[in-house]
């Protein structure tokens, strides 16, 4: 079975064990009270990680470096905050984990580093061929 598929089927299931587990033990006013507060605190937390993000994207940028690292930090905070905004407490958990810088990089170095590699190993020529014209031929413009 397609690993996607399987997912939005789990996950939706996982989600509402969450609920009724969480609801029983705090209550139903306190659970909502809870998946707001979890939203709110995660999307101005991405806001605040995703800022930085670009503050040091532009630093690579201008010391001449790849934002390798910047670039997919990015996405994953984007997809954070999604997770974030998706009432539940496991995307929830999820989502505060791609937001921290530490768990972020922990995640997310391994692939940073090979898209540094790929890049340096790239030559930054162009190939191409040139002919000399003369200064009566047609040809020049």
């Amino acid at each position: 079975m397609n690993s996607v598929l399987l997912s939005i089927i789990l996950i939706p299931i996982l989600e509402i064990y969450l609920f009724i587990k969480i609801g029983s033990q705090i209550g139903a006013f306190n659970t909502i009270l809870l998946i707001f507060v979890t939203a709110i605190i995660g999307i101005y937390y991405a806001k605040y990680e995703g800022l930085n993000t670009i503050r040091s994207g532009f630093m690579q940028i201008v010391k001449n470096e790849v934002p390798a690292y910047e670039i997919i930090s990015g996405a994953a905070i984007a997809f954070a905050a999604i997770l974030l905004i998706i009432p539940g407490f496991a995307t929830d958990f999820l989502g505060f984990l791609i937001i921290f810088p530490i768990t972020r990089k922990l995640l997310l170095g391994n692939l940073s580093n090979k898209i540094k590699k790929h890049q340096t190993k790239k030559n930054n020529f162009i190939d191409g061929e040139y002919e000399d014209i003369e200064d009566n031929d047609d040809r020049k413009i």
